[in-house]
């Protein structure tokens, strides 16, 4: 990479942010205010308030633990790609930088198969939705209920970021609101003894039925599965960086404060619940929250967990649009998907990636009718494989990126990462644990079965753009967005030997 190329990619300034970020053409409409909460709101969804519960079944209190560790690795996962957003901040960073650093092929697999998870997802969190919304209404068909939340978000992501951000903090909040409500009571039922589960809740609890592994270690890991998936989204900041209105100064702090929201939302609250009900009372298909509340003789409590949840869903479809919308237009934007998907509208967003993307989440509409619960299941394992898949991609290109810094290839980011690549090496590691966990689940093995479909599909997509566009594959030239053209992709400064 030249010393030209270098400056132009880094705006004249190492660290690719410090003195301003390329432009894409998006409207910098998301404030400090909204990637916040949008970071704080990745960290909160429904695998945590419904999830929770099948995996307490399986793993007892332990499960408290898995969460922590999975919670450090997620750390490691997000202080990587904090450093390469700092390098160079693009939106759809995730396909950019294994663009960059692994070749075209990988930018590509990356880029459709994180289309792909949100996608899956949105049409599970809409027929969710419904189901909630079902509580309260059952007369409505649920099919009603999902099309007019598929429509709503659709709409909003439409209009503008500032919608998106505005919508996504809200839910945000309710979720952050509703969380530490759940855990103020609980402490005051365990320290102060009030409502009706009298002494039954004990901080004792944790450790006095069986201990904490009380059906062994082994148990305890193939949750890790179910896990992983409560976290996935936290890797959305990522792709707010081409519309975050001050992205050196936003993304390193949403990035810092996550160890204190796992050690909040997750672990504390889990260590909450299971203070007020001992584990053995839990069982799967049912909310540990819900089951606290009933414990605590809250009248309103199943009520008020089924709104957060139907927020968690909610926040997670209107994710889903945003994050697809940007991930098609930057595969468009590389000839690596059609050019119409890379325009942009009058209000600067990808309109015709957002439409596409909200016509397939709209399945989940038709599934009202046809799929059985246990499809939700595969979905959400379907789900963590694409997530682990792009956690790879993050750790392996901020490793190649961390070894093109030392020898000199390109400029240093002011964000690093702590232990520099060693941490990204044990958070790949423990990604490999898991997908081996999630080979031996039957439950779970179906994600491999559509993962390896999936690879094939992705596989005769790339021969198609070989044989169509060589130039394309062979040295990763992009096209314009707007249309103009293709030109060399010069500023990917992708390391060499």
């Amino acid at each position: 990479m030249t010393s030209a190329q270098v400056d132009k990619h880094s705006n004249g300034k190492g660290g690719g942010a410090s003195g301003g970020v390329p432009e894409e053409g998006y409207e910098r409409g998301l404030g400090s205010r909204q990637v916040q909460m949008i970071a704080i709101g990745g960290a909160i969804g429904v695998g945590l308030f419904l999830g929770a519960g099948a995996n307490i079944e399986k793993a007892g209190p332990s499960l408290i633990l898995m969460y922590a560790l999975a919670g450090v690795i997620v750390f490691f996962i997000m202080r990587a790609l904090g450093e390469l957003l700092l390098y160079r901040p693009v939106s759809g960073s995730f396909a950019e930088y294994a663009r960059e650093f692994l070749g075209p092929f990988f930018g590509f697999v990356t880029g459709w198969t994180y289309w792909l998870m949100w996608v899956v997802t949105g049409m599970a969190e809409l027929t969710a939705a419904a189901i909630y919304v079902n509580y309260w209404f059952p007369e409505i068909p649920q099919w009603v209920t999902a099309l007019v939340f598929l429509v709503v978000l659709y709409l909003a992501n439409l209009i503008s970021v500032k919608i998106f951000g505005e919508i996504e903090f809200w839910f945000s909040m309710v979720k952050v609101t509703a969380l530490v409500g759940m855990i103020v009571i609980g402490l005051g039922v365990v320290t102060l003894g009030f409502s009706q589960a009298g002494d039954t809740a004990a901080v004792s609890n944790i450790w006095a039925h069986d201990g904490i592994f009380p059906k062994g270690i082994g148990s305890s890991l193939m949750t890790l599965q179910g896990v992983m998936f409560a976290y996935l989204a936290v890797e959305l900041v990522g792709v707010t960086a081409g519309e975050s209105e001050n992205p050196e100064k936003t993304l390193p702090k949403a990035i810092n404060t996550l160890p204190w929201r796992i050690i909040v939302f997750y672990v504390g609250a889990l260590s909450v619940i299971l203070m007020v009900v001992k584990w053995t009372e839990f069982e799967a298909g049912v909310s540990p929250f819900v089951a606290a509340f009933a414990k605590i003789g809250i009248p309103a409590g199943a009520a008020i967990v089924n709104f957060v949840v139907l927020t968690a869903a909610l926040s997670s479809c209107n994710s889903g649009m945003y994050s697809t919308g940007r991930m098609l237009r930057g595969l468009a934007a590389n000839a690596e998907a059609p050019k119409a998907l890379g325009k942009l509208s009058s209000t600067k967003t990808p309109a015709i990636g957002i439409s596409l993307s909200a016509a397939l989440m709209g399945i989940g509409v038709v599934l009202n009718y046809v799929v059985p619960e246990k499809a939700f299941g595969y979905v959400t394992s379907v789900a963590t494989a694409a997530g682990i898949w792009t956690w790879l991609m993050i750790l392996v290109s901020h490793i190649l990126y961390r070894r093109a810094v030392v020898a000199g290839r390109l400029p240093a980011s002011s964000f690093p990462a702590p232990g520099g690549t060693v941490c990204s090496w044990i958070a790949v590691a423990f990604l490999l644990m898991v997908t081996v966990l999630i080979a031996i689940d039957p439950d779970s093995r179906v994600s491999l079965y559509v993962g390896a479909g999936w690879a094939v599909c992705l596989a005769i997509g790339w021969a198609i753009l070989k044989a169509r566009s060589p130039h394309v594959t062979a040295r990763g030239a992009v096209a314009d967005a707007d249309g103009d053209g293709g030109k060399p992709l010069e500023t990917a400064g992708r390391p060499r030997g």
